[in-house]
């Protein structure tokens, strides 16, 4: 138990967990979309050196954010809910459609979803509003849904404009989380969740598919040519890994057998190679990245860290669970990508930008900055340093250099 009681326990473990994440990620992408790819690309590697593009891009992005000040984190979440807003009109207008769900910006080579920066950019803009009116003391409950309770709705009504519900709940998650954490009255908290619940309902029986999605979950077997289809190829994948898998690489179901592979159901493909012991592991890993950030949000005292950094554990935990629950048949089927180990740079950079605040928030614990500095220089910075180019180890390496010359 002393492990977990030092000052860097969170730093490491966001880290660590982050890390084997994103680098299984990039490997079941190459290894689930490789036929597809080899198909309709004439190479085995169209996908995943997207993806591998997406991760270059996002690892600075998440260590750029670890290094920024609170501050900043503050002031973000105004613009990043203005430009989601400003997509998700885009996306309402010209945005492109596929399976039922228009939820996408068509930029040539990629496609833009302006509902995954609306996750952070809600998380970050309603934990702002929260801990400045939190200032004062104890407030009055009412106070706290104007504005966040319209700006959540308008974000939410945007996105289901888009026919997108698996986004829908993990925006209601993230809203749930900063009013658990800022104390609102559990009365409240249940109506509020009863008619969130009222509203999943409509949306799925006035849209036909939504319902087929239903009859699907429940039923999968019984049309399994039909709308049962993905859910039962994924059960048939699962089910062939075993214990340890048939090995990475030798997937049946990727042979154009599992629908989305690489995206929605890539748990069903991990599961296949890798086995039970795969799959624990990853769900191991999530439940570790979600201890970690409440860890960071029960150690802090600053009201603003506290409701960021659980609202970034109920948007990634909540989003794996979910995942998690459709593909192995507990949960209907939503569309949404497993964090960091799904293929889609929309949803990988947000992500990465969310883990990296972790970090910041993290370092901000009782004794870490003094265990950090106790530590000495960083990989980054010791290379930065042997180029001349870093800051106080360089200086001090040239002014060794020189006084040996004398």
């Amino acid at each position: 138990m002393d492990l977990l009681d030092r000052p860097l326990t969170s730093y490491y473990l966001i880290i660590g967990c982050s890390s084997l994440l994103l680098a299984l990620g990039l490997m079941m992408v190459l290894s689930a979309s490789s036929i597809e790819a080899l198909q309709e690309t004439e190479t085995p590697f169209y996908w995943f050196l997207k993806q591998l593009l997406f991760a270059a891009l996002g690892v600075p992005l998440m260590w750029v954010c670890s290094r920024l000040p609170q501050r900043f984190f503050r002031l973000a979440g105004y613009p990043l809910m203005a430009l989601s807003i400003l997509g998700l009109l885009i996306v309402i207008f010209v945005g492109t459609s596929q399976l039922g769900a228009q939820r996408w910006i068509d930029i040539g080579p990629f496609y833009l979803q302006p509902s995954e920066p609306a996750k952070l950019g809600l998380a970050l803009w309603g934990a702002d509003l929260l801990a400045r009116r939190a200032r004062a003391g104890r407030i009055e409950w009412r106070q706290l849904l104007i504005p966040l309770m319209p700006g959540t709705a308008i974000i939410a009504i945007m996105v289901m404009l888009g026919r997108d519900l698996g986004t829908t709940l993990v925006l209601l998650l993230i809203f749930l989380a900063l009013l658990w954490v800022v104390g609102v009255p559990l009365r409240l908290f249940a109506g509020i969740l009863a008619v969130a619940v009222l509203a999943a309902a409509i949306m799925i029986i006035v849209e036909p598919y939504r319902l087929a999605r239903v009859s699907s979950f429940l039923f999968p077997w019984e049309d399994a040519q039909g709308d049962g289809y993905q859910s039962v190829q994924g059960q048939i994948a699962m089910g062939s890994g075993g214990w340890f898998g048939l090995g990475l690489g030798s997937s049946r179901q990727k042979w154009s057998w599992l629908p989305h592979a690489e995206s929605d159901f890539i748990f069903a493909i991990l599961g296949e190679e890798l086995g039970l012991a795969g799959t624990l592991a990853v769900v191991a890993l999530y439940g570790l990245l979600g201890y970690a950030g409440l860890r960071v949000a029960s150690r802090v005292n600053d009201p603003f860290i506290r409701l960021a950094s659980a609202a970034m554990v109920a948007w990634i935990a909540g989003q794996a669970i979910v995942n998690i629950g459709a593909v192995i048949g507990v949960l209907p089927i939503t569309g949404i990508p497993l964090p960091l180990v799904s293929y889609g740079g929309s949803a990988l950079l947000p992500t990465l930008a969310a883990l990296g605040m972790l970090l910041s928030f993290a370092r901000r614990e009782p004794g870490a900055r003094e265990a950090l500095a106790a530590r000495g220089p960083g990989p980054v910075a010791r290379a930065l340093s042997w180029l001349g180019l870093g800051g106080p180890a360089a200086k001090n390496r040239r002014a060794g250099r020189a006084t040996h010359n004398r």
